[in-house]
């Protein structure tokens, strides 16, 4: 139920949007799409989707920089094919949704990306998530390797798949500097 119901019973809200499954979409997923106007649903679902994760990564270390938030909106032109100020919208609602929904619908949305992508684009996420992990040559923290991890799990992916991609990001990694700067050698990450 939501707020402005339980406040006001007699407000009648509008019904859910569906996924093509006859699921819900997620909330979060919803009010994104919504101001996508200009866009066929299911692009609209599948680009707030993949913000959305992305933003996942960018807020498990309870910051959002600039350098992550400008990495964020680049993903999103490159690999949505959507104009620079479209791109910056929509990752601009995503860290709304993700910061003031604390992530409540994080599980919901990544399924609903893995029922809109293709294993291609599910393995070109991955890669996303560390270059806004690690914008430059930035550090991919503790907590942002962590998130990661969540996500690949529930794309699917095993631990090796998820490995092959890490090790090109080795280098950006916060246990393999800190290992490196103790003279304990190269940690397996």
């Amino acid at each position: 139920m939501s707020f402005l119901k339980f406040l006001q019973p007699e407000h009648e809200a509008a019904p859910p949007a569906k996924a093509p499954t006859g699921k819900p979409e997620p909330e979060t997923v919803r009010r994104i799409t919504v101001k996508l106007t200009g866009l066929p649903p299911e692009r609209a679902a599948f680009l707030a989707a993949f913000a959305y994760i992305l933003t996942r990564v960018a807020v498990a270390d309870l910051d959002i920089d600039g350098a992550e938030a400008d990495e964020m909106a680049r993903q999103v032109e490159a690999f949505g094919g959507v104009p620079e100020e479209e791109a910056g919208l929509i990752v601009g609602m995503a860290v709304h949704e993700a910061v003031t929904g604390a992530g409540t619908d994080d599980f919901y949305v990544t399924r609903r990306f893995l029922e809109l992508s293709t294993q291609e684009q599910r393995a070109q996420l991955l890669h996303c998530l560390f270059a806004v992990a690690a914008p430059g040559s930035d550090t991919i923290s503790f907590e942002e390797n962590k998130a990661i991890r969540e996500i690949s799990d529930e794309l699917g992916f095993t631990l090796p798949e998820l490995n092959e991609v890490r090790r090109g990001y080795a280098e950006r990694m916060q246990v393999v500097q800190m290992a490196r700067a103790a003279g304990e050698g190269e940690p397996v990450v």
